[in-house]
């Protein structure tokens, strides 16, 4: 199979859909692979690098667009990238369709078939695509409301750890999967005071026995939030419906009780955001204020760090992009965990969640794989 990879073009997006070492592996079994021209460079990785193992580097998009059957990104495809696509592509990276009817419908347009990581599903139910990211975006989620809480970024001039004689800051994290457990790790490094929600007694009781303790666990309710955000420094929202929107656990009246200068940190505005004040930011313009609490609200958070998130990505991304390549729609037929992630095909939506969040008609992945 042709496989393609275009240059990402979201703002301030650095991550690379192939790393050198996936490309020698696709070539080693019998795939050719086209590289857009300095694809890598932004993770660390030049186009000779690609050369080396093999694949081919071409100027620019279309050219990748035009010679590949199977198109590998990082993020969804931009307004740009979607004209590019045919019926004849098969798709495979984020999507992120429920809070995004735009890319939906152009993307059901162009007839391709649109495999999203964030649905792929592994033998325990998990999300084996997304975790990685959401591993990092965690970790991210401290690191970025801490730098927040400074006076001269908005905030309230909190040092989360606080130092002797000085109380903690408070950091109360919503929601305890994959993000939550990352963020929560963090903030604990750092000394601050760890509140964890979470509906799911058994995540919250994985919690307090990983962290022996250290972190308050509390189960979820429109009260206990609402208690809460009023007392936090710094609110992570983690929270995740696979492939549908995040619910909306912080309204704009808890936002208003909150002191000036808190910080919210929404790692869930992928999928549209748990916080109803919040509202899709880049790395470039990343913060704004709604009732003197700062938003950090970046849709792409790991893509600060492309590297580290480039490799992480590929070494769970690649044994799914050699199953595409070996057997293309086969192997969606066979493999529900794959077949989970199909989200698009043949001009009909094959989502339910996201036929949902924007009213429109979907189809199983059963009927347009018979």
């Amino acid at each position: 199979m042709k496989i393609g990879v275009p240059k990402e073009i979201k703002n301030h997006e650095y991550r690379v859909g192939l790393i050198p070492l996936s490309v020698a592996e696709l070539i080693r079994e019998g795939h050719e692979v086209l590289i857009e021209r300095s694809a890598g460079v932004g993770a660390g990785f030049s186009d000779d690098d690609y050369r080396a193992v093999g694949a081919s580097v071409v100027d620019t998009a279309q050219a990748v667009f035009d010679q590949s059957r199977m198109i590998v990104k990082v993020k969804e495809p931009q307004t740009v990238e979607r004209a590019m696509l045919t019926e004849r592509h098969l798709l495979f990276t984020y999507l992120h369709l429920a809070p995004d009817r735009p890319q939906t419908e152009e993307l059901i347009a162009s007839g391709a078939c649109c495999v999203a990581y964030e649905t792929v599903t592994d033998a325990q139910g998990r999300l084996p695509l997304l975790a990685p990211m959401s591993e990092v975006a965690g970790r991210l989620s401290v690191q970025a409301g801490a730098h927040c809480l400074e006076r001269a970024q908005g905030g309230r001039g909190i040092l989360l750890g606080g130092v002797a004689g000085v109380q903690r800051g408070h950091v109360l994290v919503l929601g305890g999967g994959v993000v939550g457990r990352q963020a929560i790790r963090m903030a604990l490094g750092l000394e601050a005071q760890v509140t964890v929600l979470d509906t799911n007694l058994d995540s919250l009781r994985l919690i307090d026995q990983q962290f022996e303790g250290r972190v308050n666990t509390r189960f979820s309710t429109h009260a206990a939030v609402a208690e809460l955000v009023q007392t936090a420094d710094l609110v992570i929202g983690s929270v995740l419906i696979p492939g549908a929107s995040a619910p909306k656990l912080v309204t704009e009246e808890m936002v208003k009780t909150m002191a000036p200068g808190s910080v919210l940190v929404d790692v869930a505005i992928d999928q549209g955001g748990c916080f109803a004040t919040s509202r899709a930011t880049t790395h470039a313009d990343p913060t704004y204020l709604v009732h003197d609490v700062v938003h950090y609200c970046v849709a792409n958070m790991p893509g600060a760090v492309p590297r580290t998130s480039s490799l992480a990505l590929n070494q769970a991304t690649l044994p799914f992009v050699k199953r595409l390549a070996g057997e293309d729609l086969e192997a969606l037929k066979v493999d529900p965990h794959l077949r989970a992630g199909l989200a698009v095909m043949s001009g009909s939506l094959v989502s339910e969640h996201v036929a949902d969040a924007h009213q429109l008609p979907w189809k199983t992945a059963e009927e347009m794989l018979a």
